[in-house]
């Protein structure tokens, strides 16, 4: 029994807080945060933040929406609102009862609201806690397969030319 987890019969329902951003690092996440950081460009300013992180999850919805429905993304936009909203006490979500990209617009003016640093980290960690929970319900190769493309640094313009 030592070494195992242990689990008490009130914990029957719960789910695992979500992995902090610290410790090992995690491939997937490290490849959201660049991401978020190549959308946002040269520009550090919170709202190209904000931006950067709807025009992200925008292209998530659309990645998982003729796989899951647009209820099963809102579902997993407001879950993982829920999950960042402990580190980010700011963010005020819990009381809100609005459909995912309710919330997401939500929480973009919140982003523009804060410092650079912040408004970075809370879009980082929401995009990790979407991930995760998504990697949790269908697999990580299949989330891998699915979001990669979104994560990945846009091809270089001489690449881009070339494959024309």
């Amino acid at each position: 029994m030592d070494g195992e987890p242990r689990t008490d019969a009130n914990d029957v329902g719960t789910e695992p807080a979500p992995m902090p951003l610290q410790g090992k690092p995690n491939p997937r996440h490290a490849a959201i945060r660049s991401a978020l950081e190549q959308r946002r460009g040269h520009d550090a300013g919170t709202s190209a933040i904000a931006e950067a992180a709807m025009a992200l999850s925008r292209e998530v919805t659309d990645r998982l929406t003729p796989m899951i429905g647009s209820r099963g993304v809102d579902a997993i936009i407001s879950r993982s609102l829920q999950l960042t909203t402990p580190a980010f006490p700011w963010l005020g979500l819990a009381g809100e009862h609005l459909d995912g990209v309710g919330s997401l617009a939500s929480f973009k003016a919140r982003l523009e609201a804060r410092d650079p640093m912040a408004a970075t980290e809370a879009s980082v960690a929401l995009l990790v806690a979407f991930t995760d929970m998504l990697v949790t319900m269908i697999g990580a190769s299949l989330t891998d397969r699915l979001l990669d493309p979104i994560w990945a640094p846009p091809a270089p313009a001489s690449a881009k030319e070339n494959a024309s």
